[in-house]
């Protein structure tokens, strides 16, 4: 039996604040349980719930160097849904409300992190074939692994992949500063390492020293090789394109599953989507007091409030969409305050039209997938996405620009041939999302038929881990 062990700054259940901890705490449930020992060790943050923490167990302590410090690490361990995760215990670094940005630089905290595991490793009852590393937090264990402690047998027939979420995110700090915190040898501060741009560079040292580097699309790989999608990297992953893999972020079933959702009041599948969706969206506009009409179109949005999720382009047709059409639009998120701001102005101004929920709630965003017609996800770039996967799944019709993930995942709309899953739109222009969003509304009003077969097309399209699983799994075999 292989073993594979997870290492990450966040999973679902016990800490979350984005679709990173959606991955790691999902794709980790689908390995074939004969086959493979997953686990995953994660930071305790004293920001957990209270039920988490009452269920961790202390199976280990020990002190880590790092640089001149001697800091203490707490292994604690658990068991949820037939997988064991490891936790990191240090209330020095990990205290705060909040996972990120509290008290230490968080390039320091996981500094620690990344050694703290790595010495963990010959401590825990589970020897790993492979360290699955997630995002730049974790960018340091495998520079550890090959070099403090390469020539100690323990370490060198651990093989590790390093996978890239966002490539925004690098974990960038000052040289000085990182050498300091982290006890790496001088040579590895250059270009050929760790430097990039007269910084250090966490998710650079993953990729340069990582036996296979992943991203979670196919077309996402791709554009991070380029100048333009690469956030000063492009140069580094063309180097070692040779160990770069995009494979698809999937979606948990099990947890959205329209037949079965706790989270709303009627459940469906493609046979009597309709009817049970018109009824949800009845209950949607009810509780979000819109008017309770039967044929809008009902638009949804569940994002992060920013330039990077497209709202520029929003903001640029808003007023105007609102005034000329007859829609609701629903909207879900936090972000940037200019958005919000113009959220609360336009819904004030349109209460008929638009309602605009500022904050996060699960349960909102499962009603909004469940509910709405369509749903608009106009990103400059993106990763993976894993709304639009939803919205397949809920028979919500995507609209999306061709990027990334969304390229992969969302099959254009052809009228002649009444093919597709959704609609899309190619450059980053506000008009041409507009265009993309009446092309659907035309569809919806004119043509029931071609709609209700599109809605089933994405109900019917596979984005369970099940495929990503099997790529994985060849990865694996490989290294």
């Amino acid at each position: 039996m292989k073993k594979i062990l997870f290492a990450a700054s966040e999973a679902v259940p016990f800490i979350k604040t984005g679709g990173l901890a959606d991955v790691v705490g999902s794709l980790s449930k689908y390995f074939d349980k004969n086959e493979y020992d997953v686990r995953v060790i994660l930071p305790k943050y004293a920001c957990m719930e209270e039920k988490w923490q009452k269920k961790l167990k202390l199976i280990a302590t020990f002190n880590v160097k790092l640089g001149w410090r001697q800091q203490y690490v707490g292994i604690l361990k658990c068991d949820y849904k037939g997988i064991g995760y490891y936790f990191v215990d240090n209330e020095y670094y990990f205290a705060g409300p909040n996972p990120y940005g509290q008290i230490h630089e968080d390039v320091e905290k996981f500094a620690y992190f990344s050694k703290a595991v790595v010495e963990a490793l010959p401590k825990l009852d589970f020897v790993p074939d492979i360290v699955h590393c997630h995002d730049w937090e974790t960018g340091l264990i495998p520079v550890y692994m090959r070099t403090l402690y390469g020539d100690k047998d323990f370490y060198k027939d651990i093989k590790t992949v390093f996978s890239i979420h966002n490539i925004l995110f690098q974990g960038r700090w000052r040289l000085s500063s990182v050498q300091d915190a982290t006890g790496l040898p001088e040579y590895l501060f250059t270009s050929e390492y760790l430097e990039a741009y007269g910084e250090s560079n966490y998710m650079k040292g993953g990729i340069v020293f990582s036996d296979a580097v992943t991203t979670v699309s196919k077309s996402y790989a791709m554009e991070i090789m380029t100048p333009e999608g690469g956030a000063g990297l492009d140069g580094i992953l063309r180097k070692y394109s040779y160990k770069l893999f995009g494979i698809q972020n999937g979606l948990d079933y099990d947890l959205f599953h329209p037949g079965k959702d706790t989270y709303i009041p009627y459940h469906y599948d493609k046979e009597n989507v309709m009817e049970q969706k018109a009824k949800n969206k009845g209950s949607l506009q009810k509780e979000l007091k819109l008017p309770k009409k039967k044929n809008v179109f009902m638009l949804g949005m569940v994002s992060r409030m920013s330039d990077q999720k497209g709202f520029d382009l929003v903001a640029y047709i808003l007023e105007e969409f609102l005034s000329q059409e007859n829609v609701q639009m629903v909207v879900l998120g936090t972000g940037e305050e200019r958005y919000e701001n113009m959220f609360r102005y336009f819904a004030d101004r349109f209460p008929e039209k638009l309602s605009a929920t500022i904050g996060y709630s699960e349960e909102m965003a499962h009603k909004i997938y469940a509910s709405c017609d369509a749903f608009l996800m106009p990103s400059l770039f993106e990763p993976c996405g894993l709304s639009q996967l939803m919205s397949l799944r809920y028979g919500t019709i995507p609209i999306v620009r061709e990027t990334g993930g969304l390229r992969d995942t969302v099959m254009p709309y052809n009228k002649y041939l009444d093919t597709g899953t959704g609609f899309s739109f190619a450059n980053y222009n506000a008009h041409e999302m507009k265009d993309a969003i009446l092309a659907a509304m035309d569809l919806y009003n004119h043509h029931k038929a071609n709609w209700k077969s599109m809605m089933v097309r994405g109900m019917e399209a596979d984005f369970s881990w099940k495929s990503s699983y099997d790529e994985y799994r060849e990865l694996y075999k490989m290294l």
